[in-house]
């Protein structure tokens, strides 16, 4: 093969590897999962597919969507949810609890020899000691988050896992009743004949019959369900108001009230007992019957969990870390040998990554009906784009595939920082009070994060330089006269950016609070990126840098913008702060570590860059 042909090559088999991941989901079985999957239900204030609240328990609870039996068969979420939900015994079974504490083990007399993977335990095995888990997770609620053990952190994290998951079985179905599908049969059955013989007769209520009991004893049932269910699956009768959507319980209960029942909760019924009686005809049916009435009911609605299930099967941005990945190890090679055809491999990359992943951010943008950033896992989304964007820029006028490392180096790290905040939770989540407007959410906050991305972009850029020239020789003149102008350039986009993001928020602020300035922290931060980028550009102005002061300079600000983007949460206080963040806490003390010591090779003589060299080699 020539080498020429190998970016295209290259290319083609991105692009191919791309669509085969974009293909719509099929079932794996003679059951309609995919249609199930695609199904509506109110969870946390927003409607979504029930594929949704599948993958998001399985992050919450294992870290991961991917679910094992007992025999060694894979699960799809689906069909792991409609166990869940409908085979609670069956699904208790399935090793889905995370626990890497050995203390937290030892609390359920627990090894990681008796997990699947040392660390995924099943309900079964937990459910001797939940008691225990309740006592020790009490105690460790007692204690101001910043200050938990991790054996506290892990007890209330683990608690809060167990009661999701209870609350999921017990949406749809009693699990106190084994026989509770067939019991709904009689209770359809006995409605009219139940209210007959409650209802006042004379003034006097006669002794209730048979199904007047049967009545009494749902009603009981029907207002668990209704308080403890996690999942709303029965929808307004307005598609536009969440607040008319009910649990199953509710639903019941409600037909005792007025002797008619709610057909969606028919339809659950009938999907529990097929799913239990294993009728895939039955289960196909009602799914299908569902989703009709569902499309003219709430047309717009279905669209988007269509839409949304979809998203989730395909998981764009997974393969655009995956293609990152490629895109920084051929352009580093491209330093080596073949520079232009490994260069344009590498940008070609870059581009279908990038491509992929504003597809990925335009498609949560369509679901929300919001700006592009909207809370910490689409901030990291956004940096990252915003990041790789400009270095498509830097690459098509430099062509020296310093762009395409910078871009597959911050690309893959802001995507392995979103997947790990994506384990909180639905990442769609409805917004806060204080953040509801859409037009500050897209001037301020999508400005402010623009000024993030340049930053950390300038001054991975400056890790680059330093790397090549103490590690490499591959460092010449013309390289590290090309990077000083790519990292000059990006500190003046990133200085322009960040200083008009933050005066908007100022705005922001008197409008929502009556001041412009309050000295909170995540505004000491946002104020310490201009102020710092402003330091070096005034350094480099004023002669007191060269080229590898601008360099040291530009790393620093690596963690000025990690402390404003990550380490205000961290401080719990604020108007701005939405969540404390403890458990990213050492990761941003390593990654300071770690900027600090390449400052510190930086600026050290160049006698001692030879010795690193003569070194490596």
């Amino acid at each position: 093969m020539k080498k020429s042909l190998f970016p295209a090559l290259a290319t083609l088999a991105a692009l191919v590897a791309v669509a085969v991941t974009l293909r719509a989901p099929r079932n794996t079985s003679d059951y309609d999962v995919v249609g199930f999957s695609r199904l509506p239900t109110l969870v946390n204030g927003r409607v979504k597919p029930l594929d949704t609240v599948a993958r998001t328990t399985l992050l919450l609870t294992q870290g991961r969507q991917r679910v094992t039996t007992p025999t060694g068969a894979t699960l799809t979420p689906g069909e792991w949810l409609l166990d869940v939900l409908y085979r609670p015994k069956v699904a208790d079974t399935y090793q889905t609890f995370e626990i890497v504490h050995p203390d937290v083990l030892a609390l359920f007399n627990l090894a990681t020899t008796d997990g699947a993977g040392g660390k995924r335990f099943s309900a079964q095995q937990l459910a001797g000691r939940l008691n225990e888990l309740e006592r020790q997770s009490k105690l460790a609620s007692d204690v101001e988050s910043a200050i938990r053990t991790p054996f506290q952190r892990g007890v209330v994290q683990l608690r809060d896992s167990v009661i999701l998951y209870q609350r999921l079985q017990n949406s749809l179905n009693d699990t106190t009743s084994p026989d509770f599908f067939e019991r709904l049969v009689r209770f359809e059955k006995a409605l009219p004949a139940g209210l007959a013989a409650t209802a006042p007769r004379g003034g006097t209520n006669p002794s209730a019959s048979e199904d007047a009991k049967l009545l009494l004893e749902m009603s009981t049932v029907f207002s668990s369900l209704d308080s403890f269910a996690y999942l709303r699956t029965i929808p307004s009768a307005k598609p536009d108001d969440p607040t008319g959507w009910k649990t199953i319980g509710g639903a019941w209960a409600d037909s005792l009230a007025n002797g008619r029942i709610a057909p969606a909760a028919l339809t659950f019924a009938a999907l529990g007992r097929a799913w239990q009686l294993h009728q895939p005809e039955a289960f196909n049916q009602a799914v299908s019957a569902f989703r009709q009435s569902l499309d003219t009911a709430m047309p717009s609605v279905m669209t988007k969990c269509d839409v949304e299930a979809r998203f989730n099967s395909s998981q764009p941005f997974y393969t655009s870390a995956t293609l990152y990945v490629l895109a920084f190890l051929v352009a580093g090679f491209s330093w080596l040998k073949w520079p232009n055809e490994l260069g344009k491999t590498a940008f070609a990359f870059v581009l279908v990554a990038f491509v992929l992943a504003t597809v990925g951010i335009g498609a949560r943008m369509w679901l929300e009906a919001r700006p592009p950033v909207t809370n910490l896992y689409s901030s990291a989304l956004f940096v990252g784009w915003g990041a790789v964007a400009l270095c498509l820029v830097l690459e098509y006028f430099f062509r020296n595939a310093i762009g395409s490392v910078a871009a597959g180096l911050v690309g893959f790290a802001t995507l392995l920082i979103a997947h790990h905040l994506s384990l909180g939770g639905d990442t769609m989540e409805m917004m806060r009070a204080v953040l509801d407007s859409n037009f500050w959410l897209a001037t301020h906050v999508v400005t402010v994060t623009i000024g993030y991305s340049a930053t950390f972009l300038a001054g991975f850029l400056a890790l680059i330089y330093v790397v090549r020239g103490v590690f490499t020789r591959s460092l010449d003149k013309a390289t590290a006269d090309a990077l000083t102008r790519m990292v000059y350039g990006i500190v003046c986009f990133a200085t322009l950016f960040s200083f008009v993001g933050t005066v908007l928020g100022g705005i922001w602020a008197d409008q929502s609070w009556g001041r412009f300035w309050g000295w909170d922290p995540k505004e000491n931060g946002a104020l310490l990126i201009v102020m710092w980028n402003a330091v070096i550009l005034h350094c480099r102005w004023g002669g007191l840098v060269k080229q590898r002061g601008l360099m040291a300079l530009a790393i620093f600000g690596n963690t000025v913008t990690a402390w404003s983007w990550f380490g205000v949460n961290m401080l719990g206080v604020g108007l701005h702060s939405y969540g404390f963040m403890d458990s990213a806490m050492w990761w941003l003390i390593a990654f300071v570590a770690s900027q600090l010591a390449i400052i510190g090779i930086a600026v050290l003589p160049l006698e001692k860059w030879k010795s690193f060299r003569s070194t490596a080699a």
